[in-house]
């Protein structure tokens, strides 16, 4: 087993802005495995938030021993975008071997299209009206938000599309007092959610303060593990293969969540349709879905994804799984 991993990017088609930066381009790792004759893929977008960068994942990679199984890789990696990159290129090679696809290895039903969230940049209330109203005619509208100086965005967003159902991503940018004062102009509005409207490791006030909307876990959530310390604060958890650190994880912190009450949110970092083909999988039945990433590309992986308008098609065998 020969383990291969390259950087690479992926242009934008225009700039994409959240509360704690920008970006023209999405920069992955792919992880090849070659292994007996056949070559499987992973990808993983390494997050600086979570302390990652393209070099330190990387040499996470690189020092794993010459084989390795989807078993192994709790004990050699935490969980993160290094994990997941080799944990979904196993997955591949597992259905490659066997001629069956993830889900089937999996023991699940195959999977069906499923309807994704398309995400508006954080930009000037003007700017944003202009996109809603580009978008109007989707299902559903990701606003992404964190700042100072929200409800006029808000306020912009929802007369730009009248009628979508909208959902607000905070990226850990309010305070509690910034939520309390915003959250009746969200019922008022009609935001559906908010995704981490505090930091993590300091939202315990969540679960002091009314959530007249539900909320859901994105930086406070990355695995199993997370779960004891979300009670009574978040009413669903976004789970991202990056922080789960792969499909096998992923698949078992969505039994685990839905076992406890919390509703599901299936996400994604900027990456390409490589990246989201293991999510589609675990997307079955969430309540969200948001993999919406290569709409945002202005160039893609081969044998991409299908996206017909706000759907989500599951991946052929060509891409992955």
């Amino acid at each position: 087993m020969k383990i291969v991993v390259t950087p690479e990017s992926f242009r934008l088609a225009q700039a994409f802005t959240i509360a704690r930066g920008s970006r023209t381009e999405a920069q992955v790792l792919t992880v090849r495995i070659l292994a007996n004759g056949a070559a499987v893929w992973g990808e993983c977008v390494p997050y600086a938030r979570y302390g990652e960068s393209l070099d330190s994942v990387t040499a996470q990679i690189e020092g794993l021993p010459g084989r390795v199984t989807r078993a192994d890789l709790p004990d050699l990696l935490p969980a993160g975008a290094a994990r997941n990159a080799v944990d979904c290129a196993l997955w591949d090679l597992a259905a490659k071997r066997a001629d069956k696809r993830v889900w089937q290895l999996a023991g699940l039903p195959k999977p069906k299209p499923v309807v994704t969230a398309y995400t508006l940049s954080l930009d000037t209330p003007e700017n944003m009206r202009a996109a809603a109203a580009k978008h109007a005619g989707r299902p559903l509208l990701k606003i992404k938000l964190g700042t100072e100086d929200d409800m006029p965005r808000l306020e912009a967003v929802r007369e730009g599309a009248p009628k979508a159902r909208i959902i607000v991503d905070a990226n850990e940018g309010w305070t509690a007092d910034a939520y309390a004062a915003l959250a009746p102009h969200l019922v008022r509005l009609g935001v559906e959610m908010v995704e981490q409207p505090l930091p993590a490791g300091e939202d315990d006030m969540l679960a002091e303060i009314e959530r007249p909307v539900p909320v859901c876990a994105d930086e406070s959530c990355h695995d199993r593990a997370s779960l004891p310390a979300l009670k009574g604060k978040y009413d669903m958890v976004n789970i991202k293969l990056d922080k789960t650190g792969g499909l096998t994880e992923a698949l078992a912190l969505c039994k685990a969540a839905m076992a406890e009450g919390y509703g599901i949110m299936v996400g994604c970092m900027v990456g390409s349709s490589l990246a989201m083909a293991p999510a589609v999988v675990v997307a079955q039945g969430a309540a969200v879905t948001d993999l919406d990433a290569p709409l945002l590309l202005a160039e893609d992986r081969p044998h991409p994804l299908r996206y017909e308008g706000s759907t989500v098609y599951p991946p052929d065998a060509l891409l992955w799984g």
